[in-house]
This record gives C-alpha cells, sequence and structure tokens, in this order.
C-alpha cells in the first residue's frame, strides 16, 4: 500500500491510497453532483471553463453539491465524512447508492458503476450490499419492533418464519431482544436508533451507510451508541460511510475521515495524520481544539535510535522503559512519570526503533510530528516551524 496525491479541479491536493481493488467495496470516482434546471450545461461549463461553485450559482443559477469527489471505502473499515451544515456530506452519502444521481463521474459498489444498473439490479444492489440509516428512522408506527425490524426483508418477499428470525437475531445483537413486541412509540430515541441499525443489518449488506444517525440524541446516548456501533460493525465485519458534523464523534467512530467543505473533499487520512499534518487552515482550525493525548502515537513523535545516542552517549537504551509503537501520548506520560528515567525506548518486535523524551511528548501533545516520523501508511510525517 502506498499514498498518491492529485489535485481535482477544486485546486486542493487530496492524498488517497492505491490498493488492491479487491479491498474497495464502494469506489467514487471524481463525482460531482449540481442542482438546478440548468445542471447539465453548468456541469459542461465547469468540463470547458473550470467555473467555481460561485461562478455556476452566479451565471446559471445552479448550486454545487458535490464537487470532483474520488475516493475508496475498504473492506472492513468505517470511513467518516465530516464537514459543517451545507458541505456536502449528505448529498454525497445519497450519491453511494444512488438515490440520487451524479451529474458526473462513477460510484461503484463492488466493482459495477451504479450508472449502469437497470432499476431491478439497482434495488438489488441496495437490498444486499448497501445498507442505509437515516438521521431519522422512520419506523412504522403501526409496526412492533420485530415487524419494522424484518420489514426489508419482507419487501424482498422472504417469508415470515425465515424473516422474523433474522430479525430476531439483529435486535439480539443490538441488545433489543426484550423490546421485540413493543411499538415504536414505546421506546427512548437511542432504542430507536438501534432499530434502525438492527433493520440494516437484517439483509446482511457488507456496507452501512449513516447519515448523522446520533446526532439529535444526548450526549451521553450518542457516546454509547458510537461505542455500540463501532463494536458492532466490526464484529460483524462490515464497512461503514458515517456521516457527522461533530470531529470528536469521527475521531471516537471512524477507521479514516474524510473532511469536506463547499461539496470539495479537502484532506482524508486516519484521525492522528490529520490532526498532525492538517491540509490547510481551515482543517487546521477544525482540529486545534482536539486533545492529542489519546490521538497521537509514539510512532508519530519518537526520535531514532541514533541520532538519540549521538546527542545522549552516557544513555542505557537497554534500561529505559519500553512502550510498543502506537502506545499514545497518554500511555507515555504515564510511564515517563513513574520510571527514573528521562526517556522511554519505542519497541517493534522485539527491537528498540525509537526514543521517546520529555520534548517529543510535549511535541505530541502540541500535535507536532518529529521530523524523523513515519505515518502507518509509510509516508514521512514532515514536522511544523
Amino acid at each position: 500500500m502506498r499514498e498518491t496525491s492529485r489535485t481535482g479541479s477544486t485546486g486542493y491536493e487530496m492524498t488517497t491510497a492505491t490498493i488492491d481493488t479487491n479491498e474497495v467495496l464502494v469506489d467514487c470516482q471524481s463525482v460531482w453532483k449540481i442542482f438546478g434546471k440548468s445542471a447539465p450545461a453548468a456541469m459542461n461549463a465547469v468540463v470547458q471553463q473550470g467555473l467555481t461553485k460561485t461562478q455556476i450559482l452566479q451565471n446559471y443559477g445552479c448550486v454545487v453539491g458535490v464537487s470532483d469527489v474520488s475516493l475508496q471505502v475498504r473492506r472492513g473499515e468505517i470511513f467518516c465524512i465530516m464537514g459543517l451544515s451545507g458541505s456536502g456530506k449528505s448529498t454525497l452519502i445519497r450519491l453511494l447508492n444512488k438515490l440520487i444521481a451524479p451529474s458526473a463521474g462513477k460510484v461503484l459498489v463492488k466493482g459495477k458503476d451504479l450508472s449502469s444498473l437497470t432499476s431491478a439490479q439497482l434495488r438489488e444492489v441496495r437490498a444486499h450490499h448497501i445498507g442505509m440509516v437515516f438521521q431519522s428512522v422512520a419506523l412504522l408506527p403501526n409496526r412492533t419492533v420485530l415487524e419494522n425490524t424484518a420489514f426489508g426483508l419482507e419487501v424482498q418477499g422472504v417469508g415470515k418464519a425465515e424473516r422474523y428470525k433474522v430479525a430476531e437475531q439483529a435486535l439480539a445483537k443490538v441488545g433489543l431482544s426484550d423490546w421485540m413486541s413493543r411499538y415504536p412509540s414505546e421506546l427512548s430515541g437511542g432504542m430507536q436508533q438501534r432499530v434502525g441499525l438492527a433493520r440494516a443489518i437484517t439483509a446482511d449488506p457488507e456496507v452501512i451507510l449513516m447519515d448523522e444517525p446520533f446526532s439529535a440524541l444526548d450526549p451521553l446516548i450518542r457516546r454509547q451508541l458510537q461505542d455500540e456501533f463501532r463494536q458492532l460493525t466490526k464484529e460483524l465485519g462490515k464497512s461503514a460511510v458515517f456521516i457527522t458534523h461533530d470531529l470528536d464523534e469521527a475521531i471516537r467512530i471512524g477507521d479514516r475521515i474524510a473532511i469536506m467543505k463547499d461539496g470539495a473533499i479537502i484532506q482524508v487520512g486516519t484521525a492522528e495524520e490529520i490532526v498532525l499534518n492538517p491540509a490547510d487552515d481551515y482543517v487546521a482550525e477544525f482540529v486545534a481544539g482536539i486533545s492529542r493525548l489519546h490521538l497521537v502515537r509514539a510512532r508519530s513523535v519518537m526520535t531514532p535510535v541514533e541520532p538519540f545516542k549521538v546527542a545522549n552517549p552516557g544513555c542505557d537504551i537497554a534500561r529505559l522503559p519500553k512502550a510498543p509503537l502506537d502506545a499514545d501520548i497518554n500511555e507515555l506520560i504515564g510511564l515517563t512519570m513513574t520510571s527514573e528515567r528521562d526517556a522511554v525506548a519505542v519497541v517493534d518486535n522485539g527491537t528498540v526503533v525509537g526514543i521517546i523524551t520529555p520534548r517529543d511528548l510535549l511535541r505530541g501533545v502540541q500535535g507536532i510530528p518529529n521530523e524523523f516520523s513515519v505515518s502507518p501508511a509509510g509516508t514521512v510525517l514532515e514536522a511544523s516551524t
């Protein structure tokens, strides 16, 4: 796996991973969505003249919802798309299962271009490969929890006994086995979201799309459902695309995060990569208030062994406390505080590969990578000055 950079027509440089296509379940290729009566002409003007979002609105009365987006969702990962209201994130997620059609570009699900599918084929993809949970769960009020959960299978023509069996298993996974005979009006908001998730997984899709499902819930319930969703998704081996306007939520849930602004993807990476190396001032402002204690890892702030030896010839590295490459700043501070030594040795497969000094810890707290450090993807992280 290697990192490559591309610059879209928006002018923003984006870093994406070149990976085996067998690992990619959803693949967006230069996707655009323009809304308005003159959308085709506006799209042509973008291609031919390179007009901006503002110029498209002024000249054609059209709104650019999604602008030249390319991204890949890998098998087994939770991919968070984060942005403020109007950034295009909810439009983008609806393009991933063709609830709306793109103005240009392609969306491939398991290698199939959604734009080339018939209505029947598209329904098949939605029914079996890519489920969705909205912020408004839209449970049927006159049906029980069990009946709501089994509804998707009912539409597919699955027999009553079989669909109820599958629905019961799904409800057990979200902790609602004792509520199957209740009605939506008897459930809390968090419980209704669990029913929505159970309904989505009854069809056993490989990808689950989540459009801000927890945003209307109280903070404590939100955190609980975030943890439950991540755990369940990993246990079932599913991939997920999770839409949120909350960076803390994206960090808590996502394996990778895409940050959107004005319909465009500004940056894609792990939470650590984005915090340590924001692509521009907009991203830097977003992450400015985020605590680095549980985000930044030893590998990103450690000093290589040889430079440390040169600067500290009398230090016996063998006697230093040891930590793994993925130890976070909080763990490293704890080790330093309880040790008589002023440094921590970072170990990978039994070999000391770096040293964490108090200065390195301070850099980590500030979110400044060590100039020698390497990201998980294998690219050098440039230190800020």
